[in-house]
C-alpha cells in the first residue's frame, strides 16, 4: 500500500508554473502540499493502523492596481488510499481522521475536486490610505490581522495566538474560506478589523463549492506597544456566531433529546491577548496571555463558557549554535458540569484550526485543561526542531472528550464527542516535528507524536490505549 501512496503522490508533482510581479501585470502563482499521514489510533473494534496520502494543489490569478486589486484562485484537493474500516460503533466512533475523510467523501477510498479557493476584489484609499475593503471569497485568520516586526513577538503570535477561534484549517487537505466582506483600517501602530461571512463547506470534503447556514461577524483592534528594550502587543476582539443548520448539536445531554433541539446557536464572544518580549542579559523572555468569554444561547440551552491561556517562554544564550527557546504553559477551557440544568457550560471553539493547538488532532479546546512544556532548537537557518509534552485532562467529568474544528457540512455538526466515563484524566501526548526549509520555494516537514491513554481513554478503548501519529509532508511554492 505504501508504495502505490507513493506512486500517486509523485504524479501530484507534475506542474507548470509562471510569476509576473510586475505592478499592475498578472500575476500567477501557487503551491502544492503533499503529506503522507500513518495513523495508529486507540485500537477499538475496527481499522485503527493505516496510512493514506493527501494532497493539496493551488493556483491563482491577481492583479495590483492603485485603488484595487483582486484574485481568484483555485484548489484541488486530491485524497488517496482512505482506509474503508477504521469506524467503530459507539462511544469509539472515528478512529483517525482518516475515517473522517472517508465519511466526507460518500465512502470513497479516493476522491478529488476542483473549486474556487479565494475570488475576491479589494478596494484601498477608502476615504484614507488606511483604509481596504475585501469582498467576495477570501481566508481569514484571526489574531494575524498584523505581523509584529519582533521576530519573537510574530513567532508567538503566529504559533499562540492566531486561529483560535477562526481560522482556514490549513492543515486539513481541503481547508475553508469564508464569503463576505473584510475591512482592514492599518496605521503607524494599531489595526482596526471588521469581519462579516459565511464560512463555505470544505475541510474534510472535497467539494469546497458552496457555504453554510452559519455566519461569523467579527471586529477587533490590534495595538503594538514599543518599549526600549522590549516589545508588546495587545488585542480586543468580539466575535459573533449563529449557526441555524438543522443538524443535531454535540453536547453531553442524551441523544433523545439532542435530536428535539434544532434551534439555532447564538453566542457572542469578547476576549483578548496580550503579548510581551523583553530582551535581558540572560536571553529573550516572552510573556503570553489570551482569553475569552462567551454567552448566548446553544439551541433552547443558555450558554455561558470562557477559556484562559497562560504561556512563557525563554531563550537563553548560551548555546548560540542551537539558539534554543524552552516554553511552558497553560490552557483551561471551560465544560458543562450538569447536562440536565438548562444551562451549557462548554467552552465552543468556532471554526478553529485545531491543528496548530493540538499537533496531534485527538483533542481541541473545550473542556479541555493542557499543561505543557515545548523545546524549539534552531541549528542552522533552514532547519527548525520543535518538540512538546503535553498533560491533558478534561475540566469536567460530566462533560465529553470532544474534538473537531467546526462545520464543514450542511448535515453533521463538526464536533465529535465522547463520554468521559466519569473520568478527568485524557492522555499525556510526546511529540517531535522536524522543518526544513530546502531552498525559497521547498519546505518539507516531519512529525511524529505518540498519546499514552489515561482514564477517559481507557474506559473507551481498552484494547489498546496508545495512539502514533506520523506525518510527512512536502510543500512547494511556485
Amino acid at each position: 500500500m505504501f508504495a502505490d501512496i507513493h506512486r500517486l503522490t509523485i504524479v501530484c508533482f507534475l506542474t507548470v508554473s509562471a510569476a509576473l510581479p510586475q505592478a499592475g501585470k498578472l500575476e500567477v502563482r501557487g503551491s502544492l502540499r503533499t503529506r503522507l499521514e500513518m495513523w495508529d489510533w486507540f485500537e477499538g473494534a475496527g481499522d485503527n493502523s493505516y496510512a493514506y496520502s493527501g494532497n493539496l494543489l493551488r493556483l491563482g490569478i491577481g492583479q495590483q492596481r492603485v485603488g484595487w486589486d483582486w484574485q481568484v484562485e483555485f484548489a484541488a484537493p486530491l485524497l488517496f488510499g482512505l482506509p474503508d474500516g477504521a469506524l467503530a460503533p459507539a462511544p469509539q466512533l472515528q478512529l483517525g481522521l482518516g475515517a473522517n475523510y472517508y465519511a466526507a467523501n460518500e465512502n470513497s477510498r479516493n476522491a478529488a475536486n476542483l473549486f474556487p479557493k479565494q475570488a475576491f476584489l479589494r478596494l484601498k484609499d477608502l476615504g484614507s490610505p488606511a483604509n481596504s475593503l475585501r469582498l467576495g471569497r477570501f481566508e481569514f485568520l484571526d489574531g494575524a490581522e498584523v505581523a509584529p516586526a519582533d521576530p519573537t513577538l510574530a513567532a508567538v503570535k503566529r504559533d499562540r495566538i492566531a486561529q483560535r477561534l477562526i481560522g482556514n484549517f490549513g492543515w486539513s487537505h481541503v481547508g475553508r474560506s469564508f464569503d463576505g466582506a473584510h475591512f482592514v483600517r492599518n496605521t503607524a501602530d494599531t489595526n482596526i478589523t471588521l469581519v462579516g461571512a459565511v464560512p463555505t463547506r470544505g475541510v474534510f470534503q472535497v467539494d469546497g463549492w458552496g457555504n453554510l447556514d452559519v455566519a461569523i461577524g467579527y471586529g477587533a483592534i490590534t495595538r503594538q506597544v514599543p518599549r526600549k528594550r522590549s516589545k508588546g502587543e495587545w488585542r480586543l476582539f468580539s466575535l459573533y456566531y449563529q449557526d441555524w443548520r438543522n443538524v443535531v448539536k454535540t453536547d453531553n445531554r442524551p441523544l433523545a433529546i439532542r435530536a428535539l433541539d434544532r434551534d439555532d446557536i447564538r453566542i457572542a464572544s469578547f476576549g483578548g491577548h496580550y503579548i510581551h518580549a523583553h530582551q535581558t542579559n540572560s536571553g529573550t523572555v516572552d510573556l503570553m496571555a489570551w482569553g475569552a468569554l462567551q454567552a448566548g444561547t446553544w439551541g433552547v440551552l443558555d450558554h455561558l463558557a470562557g477559556a484562559l491561556a497562560l504561556e512563557a517562554g525563554w531563550q537563553p544564550p548560551g548555546l548560540p549554535r542551537l539558539r534554543p527557546w524552552l516554553r511552558a504553559g497553560m490552557y483551561y477551557g471551560t465544560g458543562d458540569g450538569n447536562p440536565s440544568d438548562g444551562d451549557h457550560g462548554t467552552f465552543f471553539q468556532f471554526l478553529p484550526t485545531p491543528r496548530v493547538y493540538a499537533r496531534f488532532p485527538f483533542f481541541n479546546m473545550m473542556n479541555n485543561r493542557d499543561l505543557f512544556l515545548s523545546g524549539i532548537l534552531r541549528p542552522h537557518r533552514t532547519v527548525t526542531i520543535k518538540s512538546e509534552a503535553r498533560f491533558l485532562t478534561l475540566a469536567s467529568r460530566d462533560d465529553l472528550w470532544y474534538l473537531g474544528g467546526g462545520a464543514f457540512q450542511p448535515d453533521s455538526f463538526g464536533f465529535v464527542g465522547r463520554p468521559s466515563q466519569a473520568f478527568r484524566g485524557l492522555a499525556n501526548l510526546y511529540d517531535v516535528s522536524i522543518d526544513w526549509q530546502a531552498s525559497s520555494a521547498i519546505l518539507v516537514t516531519g512529525y511524529v507524536g505518540h498519546a499514552r491513554g489515561r482514564g477517559v481513554v481507557r474506559a473507551i478503548y481498552p484494547e489498546g490505549t496508545d495512539a502514533t501519529l506520523g506525518c510527512l509532508e512536502l510543500v512547494y511554492r511556485f
